[in-house]
């Protein structure tokens, strides 16, 4: 005990005395550890405390706050009393002794054991005995930190202090600067106001003490270690301004006044958080100063200069007119939405009717914003809006002027507000609207082509933009064309249009569809027709699907040389929307059951050739097949319409094909062409990869018994022979049906991974067989792939591992075997498997990396293994990807560059001349799939072999190591700068490059170097200002655009 007491005065007097602040922690251990208590140290330090020296006392009081800091937690409710009596009385010492007096005070205050009346005895005696403000900013943030934790465990103590808790805060306040405390103190003040903590009267003054900081402009210096944002600061001062409605009379006036700033930041900043205020108060809250909020808001979106102003403006007047909207009418209370709403009226309505003029959107956007809010206040804008509305479009002639008003009708429909199990607030305007939109669908006049083609051709695709688009960020809409805007206006209508309207509406569709040679007004038919018909399947199914039928189907004799009709540009382009229009519709499944066969008979006819489709024809409706599969919904009644019906049949007729390409001597059949076959399969495999687990397995099934066995049972049109042997070997050069591997692909590769492929070994067996031996592109391609697919979803363990090695010892005889005929199909085997590994994180994927980097010295494969590697980090469509259920792991291609990036420098460098291309293209393939932020960190250890990429006579190298060095320009490392002078040389020289795209990447960069520091590049001006002469008269356009750019910067 003797031995203790020693220690602890041993400690004190080092601390006290000897100034060795690290004493403290000593100290705060040993109460930690029970060697001695607080109480025992309060003794030790009697002496100090009792100094006449105030130094002395503020050392000792010093010592005892640093150990409390650490050891609150262990402190009993008796040791909480005698402290916090003790720093009470020395917050009246001498000032010096303030600071550490704070400190221990905030320490007591995370203790659990306050005892009752503690807070707000301490909180009296902070209050009264210390003038914040003219402490240090430690000693403020500690007091600010002291009446948090306070209030996060002592709320209902401190409420008991009334309105004194609220002054002293406020005193506290006063004329704080220190944005790191102001944070601190807007949390206060927020808490006060969304507590419910009593303001008194002084609901003012704790007003002015947080408003007098708004607007926030506060900019953090740069490399600000505090992590201070000016966000931070504004959001908090807005939930202090805005948390309770005792502060609108103040608020708001001071928002009117701070919206006549010209400071963009301000207005933006006084719009938000008119939009927070308002969002808490009720109606009589802005009752009194709706005026002047309405002028500020009316001026800020007539008079903007910035989006976001006019953005924040209209959000705001839809806050405020919602708020008037939750008022209560009684019959002796005046209508404040109402007497609101008519003065936006007054100084709105009346440019409605001026469409030639630049006051219209500006006046209809306004009209929109307070038109959302509610309900209420939809129908009241839209009954004094819509009949003007409707009279000018009757009235008026001129196409532009019609257009217009259109534009206007649609924002309205698109912005009103309609409570849920009540009617339409346009329901009393369907037949106008109706009449509207007909007639213009109708016309025919050439004042339709007013507007400029540019304007048409370009503002025509904002429909599908334009419906998910607030009113308060469209922008002034010159030269859209009428049918487009009221197309458009058909899908916002949907609760409003009769049957016999639809019928209409899909007549006019139909009609447009047909007749219309414009591409972007019949993208818009397509668009609207697809919205539209998933509300009202019907009508499409009865009326479109039939029509378009019968257009495909038809082949008029097309006059002028005799030529069949399907022939010609204009059927050929009616077909393409018709297909478009079948696969834009088909959302809903009883669409689907109509569609599909439309687009299967066109598959079948062109194969038989009773009809003639071309074969971009046939792609195009296999594009739409897959566009139907993809979209659909994923219901059992469109998973058995794909399953029985769609899967079978493309099957069935890519058979057939196969079967007369064999044996016919008739024409050759679209089906037989690699890009009709290659269009298929994404039908396939979207199909597959969306069906039931049941169908799944039972899919998988048919598909294997028809590649292994030749069972055709599930086919329909079943007239096949018996001896189909689709995997097999087939005599001579035929390739017909061992090129349909790739629709076996579709079925297997893209099941679940919980769907076993039956009979997998021997499957997997013919396509390694095949994949090795054929000697059709196509076919052995698909096989590898198919083969790859299987690979990565089967089941870790020691099958896998045999299969993968005893592929890889085949695969590497024949590759090591220079005579062998088949050593492309073995790569081709080798990197797609390798592919599936990667994915997979397989352990064995090693020995294939390795492999494929031996072969970029490989005379004959070289090139190709080096194009390898972009096969391996690049994202493959047809399979291998997440929409095929494949096993991807996530930053896969991180991984791989760690631990192979390596391997290839140690290749380079040791690689003849003649090879060294293979490497930079290698690399240049690797880096240009990584991410952006791992390029930026990593190019500069490769900047040596980078740089020699630059001068390597591939353009696809050149072209894909520019694209990986923009980035980095942008924050070059000093590797870079230190290479500065084989950067500009090599950049400079590529601006002379034939390739169009390589030149321009060129001159980008060259850009990106003008921005680094003066002193670096002043050297070469001259130099870069020479060379970017010739491209200032290049031929292409973006080139000269993009040579500009980089000279002013220069």
């Amino acid at each position: 005990m003797a031995a203790d007491s020693t220690l602890l005065l041993s400690l004190v007097e080092e601390f006290v005395s000897g100034l060795q602040d690290s004493k403290a922690k000593e100290t705060a251990t040993c109460v930690k550890d029970g060697q001695f208590t607080i109480l025992q140290l309060v003794e030790a330090l009697g002496l100090s405390l009792t100094s006449s020296q105030p130094h002395t006392r503020a050392r000792g009081v010093q010592l005892l706050s640093d150990v409390l800091h650490d050891c609150y937690g262990g402190l009993t409710e008796r040791e909480v009393e005698v402290l916090i009596a003790f720093f009470e009385n020395r917050l009246k010492d001498h000032y010096v002794i303030t600071p550490p007096v704070l400190q221990g005070l905030r320490a007591l205050t995370k203790s659990t054991v306050l005892p009752p009346g503690s807070a707000v005895s301490m909180l009296r005696s902070l209050f009264q005995d210390v003038h914040v403000q003219s402490l240090m900013l430690a000693e403020r943030a500690c007091v600010y930190n002291m009446l948090i934790n306070l209030m996060a465990t002592r709320e209902a103590e401190l409420k008991g202090l009334g309105a004194d808790f609220v002054f002293g805060f406020v005193q506290s306040m006063d004329g704080e600067r220190d944005p790191r405390n102001l944070l601190l103190a807007f949390q206060i003040a927020k808490s006060i106001v969304r507590r419910g903590y009593d303001l008194g009267k002084f609901t003012e003054e704790l007003f002015e003490v947080t408003s007098c900081y708004f607007p926030i402009d506060f900019s953090p210096p740069p490399n600000d270690p505090h992590g201070i944002t000016r966000e931070e600061l504004i959001q908090m001062l807005r939930d202090a301004l805005t948390g309770t409605p005792r502060f609108a009379e103040f608020l708001l006036p001071l928002i009117i006044e701070k919206l006549d700033s010209d400071v963009l930041s301000a207005k933006l900043d006084s719009l938000q958080t008119l939009i927070a205020g308002v969002s808490q108060y009720e109606h009589k809250d802005v009752a009194e100063f709706l005026e002047g909020l309405w002028a500020s808001l009316r001026r800020e979106v007539f008079q903007t200069s910035s989006e976001k102003i006019e953005s924040a403006g209209l959000a705001a007047l839809t806050a405020l007119t919602s708020c008037l909207s939750r008022s209560v009418l009684h019959s002796d209370s005046e209508d404040s939405l109402s007497t609101f709403l008519d003065l936006v009226l007054k100084d709105c309505k009346h440019h409605l009717c001026e469409p030639d003029l630049k006051l219209v959107w500006p006046s209809a956007k306004l009209l929109q914003a307070a038109c959302s809010a509610s309900n209420r206040a939809s129908h009241i804008i839209t009954d004094a809006v819509m009949p003007s509305l409707v009279e000018q479009y009757n009235s008026r002639a001129q196409c532009s002027h019609r257009r217009t008003l259109l534009e206007v009708v649609q924002r309205f429909i698109q912005s009103a507000k309609t409570c849920e199990n009540e009617d339409s607030v346009f329901l009393a305007f369907r037949p106008s609207l109706c009449s509207m939109v007909f007639s213009a669908l109708t016309e025919t006049d050439s004042s339709l082509q007013i507007t400029a083609t540019s304007v048409l051709t370009s503002l025509a695709q904002q429909t599908g933009e334009m419906q998910h688009t607030p009113a308060s960020t469209a922008r002034s809409r010159v030269g859209f064309s009428a049918k487009f805007s009221t197309a458009s206006i058909l899908l916002s209508l949907p609760g409003l249009l009769l049957d016999s309207d639809v019928e209409l509406a899909v007549d006019h569709l139909t009609r447009l569809l047909l007749t219309e040679e414009d591409d972007k007004v019949s993208l818009a038919v397509v668009e609207c027709a697809g919205a539209l018909a998933e509300l009202h399947p019907a009508a499409f199914i009865t009326k479109l699907i039939p029509r378009l039928k019968k257009e495909m189907f038809s082949e008029p004799m097309d006059q002028g040389d005799n030529r069949l009709a399907s022939e010609t540009p204009s059927h050929h382009a009616v077909r393409q929307r018709c297909l478009s229009a079948l696969a834009a519709v088909s959302t809903q499944p009883s669409v689907v059951q109509e569609s599909t066969p439309v687009l299967l008979e066109v598959l079948s006819s062109a194969h038989t050739g009773g009809v003639v489709f071309s074969v971009e024809e046939v792609v195009l409706a296999c594009h739409s097949l897959q566009r139907i599969a993809k979209q659909v919904q994923d219901t059992e009644e469109t998973g058995r319409c794909f399953h029985d019906v769609i899967i079978p049949r493309l099957l069935s007729l890519a058979l057939q094909a196969a079967l007369q390409g064999e044996g016919s001597s008739g024409g050759r059949s679209p089906l037989l062409e690699e890009v009709v076959l290659s269009a298929m399969v994404p039908v396939i495999s979207t199909s597959c990869s969306r069906l039931q687990p049941t169908l799944a397995g039972q899919t998988a099934l048919r598909a294997v018994s028809l590649f292994l066995d030749g069972d055709v049972s599930f086919l329909p049109d079943n007239s096949f022979p018996s001896n189909i042997q689709l995997l097999k070997k087939q005599q001579g050069d035929s390739w017909s049906q061992s090129q349909m591997v790739c629709l076996l692909l579709g079925c297997v590769c893209s099941l679940p991974r919980i769907v076993e492929v039956p009979r997998i070994d021997d499957l997997m067996a013919e396509l390694e067989e095949m994949s090795c031996t054929c000697s059709h592109p196509l076919s052995y391609t698909s096989a590898a792939k198919c083969f790859a697919g299987l690979v990565n979803k089967r089941a870790l363990g020691d099958c896998l591992d045999s299969l993968i090695q005893r592929t890889m010892e085949r695969v590497c005889g024949e590759l090591d075997s220079a005579s062998s005929s088949v050593r492309t199909q073995a790569f081709t085997l080798m990197i797609w498997v390798a592919k599936a590994l990667l994915l997979r994180y397989h352990p064995l994927f090693t020995t294939l990396t390795d492999k494929l980097f031996s072969l970029l010295d490989d005379a004959d494969l070289g090139p190709a293994a080096a194009d390898g590697f972009r096969l391996l980090m690049s994202e493959s469509t047809d399979i291998l990807n997440r929409g095929c259920h494949a096993d991807v792991r996530i930053m896969y291609r991180q991984r791989f560059f760690s631990e192979n990036s390596a391997k290839l420098v140690q290749g380079f460098n040791a690689a003849p001349q003649e090879k060294k291309p293979n490497y930079l293209k290698a690399l240049s393939n690797i880096v240009n799939k990584l991410p952006k932020q791992v390029q930026v960190t990593e190019l500069p250890a490769l900047l040596s072999l980078l740089l020699e990429a630059l001068s390597c006579p591939d353009q696809g190298v050149q072209l894909s190591t520019l694209s990986c060095l923009e980035p980095v320009l942008v924050d070059p490392p000093p590797a870079l700068i230190q290479q500065l002078e084989a950067l500009v040389s090599r950049l400079l020289a590529l601006t002379s490059s034939p390739v169009m795209s390589v030149r321009i990447a060129s001159l980008r960069c060259i850009h990106a170097i003008s921005c680094f520091p003066e002193h670096e590049v002043l050297p070469f001006r001259t130099r870069v200002l020479r060379a970017l002469a010739r491209p200032l008269d290049d031929r292409k356009r973006l080139v000269r655009r993009g040579a500009v750019r980089a000279r002013a910067e220069w």
